[in-house]
């Protein structure tokens, strides 16, 4: 294939709010790096960037934000990844687009995945916009933000200044769809369409969005990837107080202005040593969104923003998540299967044991019994409720659950295997390379391509996909033959994901760094 390319003084100049910048084009895409949508200080709310005379260089990524450790690369065949450089200085955007012209295209905004601690906007390399942005004729933008100690500590009882660092790293994110509200006409984005997406912790900033009431207006879809935790997060409504006064301790410091200043590499090295400890006490901990009048909390304990009830969502989970990492207990043979059916009935007893079998045949017909100790209930569990009390509020919540297996071992598919699938960047993967992913790749990228556009993942390569309705969630299998089923897994999982959580806690300390996030 022969490739063309043009960067000069005149290509792919745009003018936004606060000056030009130049990016370049590539085999007929317009692409933009590392643009600034904001400044900030340290634990301070994002501010407006300043103005420039010139054309601001946008041709390269920009900074992330510095993570609490360094990590060590590894888990590169299950999702391969890309390093950068770090620093503070890291509210930025990309774009990639068809074309700067006045088409106004469906606006996809990425939030990368991480937690709330971790990950940046280039992370993984399937989270490229180009593929997306070319077959899809959509504008991409995916966006860095403060993390970690930097962008979720909560000071605000030492000063009205401080009063949402708790949620700095969600200011940031809305400060960057307000830069995309103002600007993205310009790129060939329409800003009345903005579908905001993300897997993981993503997923979770996009829940945190429906909750937060300055994002109000700014977008107007949402999907939700494997981002539907319910309690798996540290409580995060306490005053973060106590522990920011042992972290000026630990640093020999007296008054939190003081922690503006310190190098990150200190602050990192306190937070982490002091972390654990407040962990085990039950105590705030940060790296977290933080409930205030800014956020009104995740809706498993409060309502759902009344401004945000009709947002259409797109919600799901992949069949194996972080057991999927985990070596297949027994072997999809009769005798794998009679082991399987030995160690459930340990866990639970012969006669529940032989229901849940029964439920399990029903549920993943396609699937040998010995899956079932592979299976999700980290995401799984918690969404089933959530899905519910969306449903019981609009008519168009609409789930997915990928089940395919991968080409690696045929493994259960893992956390963010999905995801090169969302952008029809399973190239780039080589666990991803079967004979069915073509199909299913252009099928779940048919099936997002029309919920940007229309609400709606309705779509001619998939069965008819119905809008979850109160006491039933419709669910669209997505795998090589696609299916809609309804509350397939419902008792089955209210069964399993007590037992399994018994088993998370055996989860080997090497099988969770297989992958970072």
């Amino acid at each position: 294939m022969k490739h063309t390319f043009k960067c000069d003084g005149s290509t792919a100049v745009v003018r936004t709010e606060k000056g030009l910048v130049r990016g370049y084009e590539y085999d007929g895409l317009t692409i933009f790096k590392g643009i600034p949508y904001a400044k900030a200080r340290r634990f301070h709310r994002p501010e407006p960037c300043e103005a420039w005379d010139d054309s601001l260089d946008c041709t390269s990524y920009g900074f992330v934000c510095p993570l609490l450790a360094t990590e060590r690369p590894n888990g590169e065949l299950y999702v391969p990844h890309r390093y950068w450089i770090m620093d503070e200085d890291c509210q930025n955007l990309n774009i990639w687009t068809k074309s700067c012209d006045d088409k106004k295209r469906p606006v996809i905004v990425w939030l990368h995945g991480g937690g709330f601690e971790a990950g940046s906007a280039i992370e993984h390399e399937a989270y490229d916009g180009a593929a997306m942005a070319d077959l899809g004729d959509v504008v991409v933008v995916s966006i860095n933000h403060r993390l970690n100690v930097l962008g979720y500590f909560d000071l605000s009882d030492f000063g009205p200044e401080y009063e949402n660092s708790g949620n700095a790293g969600g200011d940031d994110i809305i400060a960057a769809l307000k830069w995309i509200h103002k600007n993205i006409a310009a790129f060939g984005g329409d800003p009345g369409n903005v579908t905001v997406f993300g897997q993981s912790g993503g997923g979770m900033k996009v829940t945190t969005l429906l909750q937060s009431p300055e994002a109000d207006g700014l977008y107007h879809k949402g999907i939700i990837m494997s981002g539907v935790v319910g309690s798996l997060l540290p409580d995060q409504t306490g005053s973060g107080r106590e522990f920011a006064e042992a972290i000026l301790q630990e640093l020999g410091l007296h008054e939190v202005h003081e922690l503006e200043a310190v190098k990150f590499d200190r602050l990192a090295d306190a937070y982490n040593k002091l972390k654990p400890i407040f962990a085990e006490q039950g105590k705030y901990i940060g790296s977290a969104p933080h409930p205030n009048r800014f956020y009104a909390g995740e809706p498993d304990a409060n309502a759902f923003q009344k401004e945000t009830k009709d947002i259409p969502l797109l919600i799901g989970s992949v069949y194996g998540e972080f057991m999927g990492f985990m070596p297949q207990q027994n072997k999809r043979t009769k005798e794998g299967e009679a082991a399987t059916r030995t160690a459930l009935a340990g866990m639970l007893g012969v006669e529940k044991a032989g229901h849940v079998e029964e439920l399990y045949a029903k549920a993943y017909p396609e699937r040998s019994f010995a899956d079932i100790f592979n299976m999700d209930f980290v995401f799984r569990a918690p969404q089933i409720p959530y899905v519910q009390k969306r449903a019981a509020i609009n008519d168009h919540t609409y789930v997915y659950l990928f089940n395919e297996n991968t080409a690696l071992d045929e493994k259960c598919p893992w956390h963010c295997y999905d995801v090169p699938f969302f952008f029809h960047n399973t190239e780039m993967v080589p666990s991803t390379a079967k004979e069915s992913t073509e199909q299913i790749e252009d099928a779940i990228f048919s099936a997002v391509m029309a919920f940007a556009r229309t609400g709606s993942p309705a779509t001619d390569k998939l069965p008819g996909w119905s809008a979850c309705q109160p006491g039933q969630e419709h669910t669209m299998l997505f795998q090589k033959n696609p299916e809609v089923v309804t509350n397939h897994d419902h008792e089955l999982m209210s069964i399993m994901a007590p037992a399994m959580s018994q088993m998370m806690m055996q989860f080997k300390k090497e099988d969770a760094e297989k992958v970072q996030h």
